[in-house]
Parts: C-alpha cells; structure tokens; sequence
C-alpha cells in the first residue's frame, strides 16, 4: 500500500469515517474514468482542483463535480486574491499527492479548501484515494465536515 493511500486510510479512520476504499485496476485519473468505474454519474465524482494563490503563494483545493469546471474569476472572487496555475511541486508539497491522485483528505498540511454545491445533490459521492487508481465513496455532508471546505459558487459549465 503506498505512502498516500495509508495517508487517506488513517484520516478517515481518525476521523471515524468507514469506507471501503476501491482498487480501480485502471487509471481514474478523469473524472469519467472514475465515474465508469465506480457505476455512478459523472457529476458523483469529487475532482480535487487545486490552484495556487497569487498573494500567498499556496494551494488552494477546490472541490468540484465532475462535469463541471472550474470557473478562473468565479474562483478567484471566492478565494479572495487572484488565483495561478499551481505545479506539480506545490500540489506535492501541500498535500502529499501527486497529480491524478489528490485525494480531498489526508494532506501533509492544511489546505483552504472549497466544495461545488452539485455534489451535495447526492446521496453518495466518490473520490480520490491517494493514487490515480484508488478511490472512495462518501456522503457529500461526511465530506464536508472532514475537509472545513467552505460550499461555495465557483463552477461553470462544461464546454
């Protein structure tokens, strides 16, 4: 078991939240990947997008429905400072996760962190685990409550 997938286990073990976490077998590294495997709507997958803000330098997570995107000025306004595209580097750094892989729990440090509204319209929601081929599922207000993401309007709509 890799060091991420330990990382996210124990969170939500701490956090007294029992999930069953899926070996994909396969890349999930999209969210209609993700959504192909775990048999739900693609809107049921919780996309980690991570920005980095332009004023203080760190990573910013938002957590987005799957069909949706992330609006730039929309995101930028909840966030409150100007918002840049964060690196690799940065995303390791602050969360201990590799792109394709970043799982809304288990940072190696604390994150700002903004949830999409859409995904609280479902009873369950899905999400990375740690690595681009494990992921879990969890109620939309569980989700919440471990992560202190603020529910906030920063989508768009697909193209």
């Amino acid at each position: 078991m890799s060091k991420s997938l330990k990382r996210v286990k124990a969170a939500l073990d701490a956090a007294g939240v029992t999930v069953e976490i899926m070996e994909t077998g396969s890349d999930t590294r999209t969210a209609q990947q993700a959504a192909d495997v775990a048999g739900c709507h693609v809107d049921q997958i919780a996309k980690s997008i991570i920005f980095r803000g332009e004023n203080t330098g760190e990573a910013i997570l938002f957590l987005t429905a799957g069909g949706n995107r992330v609006s730039p000025a929309k995101a930028s306004q909840v966030a409150g400072e100007s918002l840049g595209k964060a690196d690799a580097a940065l995303i390791r750094a602050q969360t201990g996760f590799a792109i394709g892989g970043v799982s809304p729990v288990g940072h190696l440090n604390p994150i700002r962190a903004f949830l999409d509204p859409r995904l609280a319209e479902f009873d369950t929601i899905w999400a990375a685990a740690g690595t681009p081929h494990h992921i879990f599922p969890i109620e939309p207000d569980t989700l919440l409550s471990l992560t202190g993401a603020a529910p906030a309007d920063f989508t768009e709509p697909p193209v």
